[in-house]
């Protein structure tokens, strides 16, 4: 197997790793609440995943001490 004939720079290695953080996320609206989310994702706020509720969330309430 072919093996580098010179070492790569420590600058170029750390330019070669850092470059995933570039890399965006992409973000949906949630169909009933309009709450950014990650695709293929439940709704944290709402608890909404494809138009159907899947997770029953409490009210808060805020009169009670």
């Amino acid at each position: 197997m072919a093996q580098p004939k010179r070492r790569w720079s420590k600058a170029r290695t750390h330019t070669r790793r850092s470059t995933w953080k570039l890399d965006t996320q992409n973000f949906a609206k949630c169909t009933n609440c309009g709450e950014p989310i990650l695709p293929h994702t439940l709704c944290s706020n709402c608890g909404y995943y494809d138009g159907k509720q899947i997770i029953v969330k409490k009210e808060k309430d805020n009169n009670q001490e």
